[in-house]
């Protein structure tokens, strides 16, 4: 399956079980794939290596996942790479935060792996 074989992905989350996790199953889909541990490092990945997608965990070491988010999208959906939060918090009140800033997908943990997936290949548009 490569569905995704021209895409760049990179994960963001210093959890390394959930960065495995993902980074096997986008692999798996032929994205290649980076990461980051925390949201300085995300930054820094996102700016050379510009990303097609960016899965970002909300609660981040160093730079929360929210201020890497207000800088790669700059409060607009359409700029940017696309990006999909995933978080521990299931609170709507950091989702409308991550929708002001521009979010193009949230996500509670824990999520179905095809959830992830669908919402990943929509906004890049290979879904069927």
């Amino acid at each position: 399956m490569s569905r995704l074989a021209d895409k760049s992905i990179l994960i963001v989350d210093d959890d390394p079980d959930v960065v495995n996790a993902l980074r096997t199953v986008f692999a798996g889909c032929g994205a290649t794939v980076t990461t980051a541990a925390d949201g300085n490092e995300a930054l820094e990945r996102a700016a050379t290596d510009s990303p097609d997608l960016v899965v970002l965990d909300a609660m981040l070491p160093k730079r929360s996942g929210f201020l890497v988010l207000e800088k790669l999208k700059g409060g607009k959906a359409s700029d940017g790479p696309r990006v999909i939060m995933i978080t521990g918090n299931e609170g709507k009140r950091h989702q409308t935060w991550a929708e002001s800033l521009g979010v193009d997908g949230y996500l509670t943990k824990p999520f179905r792996m095809d959830r992830l997936m669908e919402s990943a290949e929509a906004l890049l548009g290979v879904a069927d």
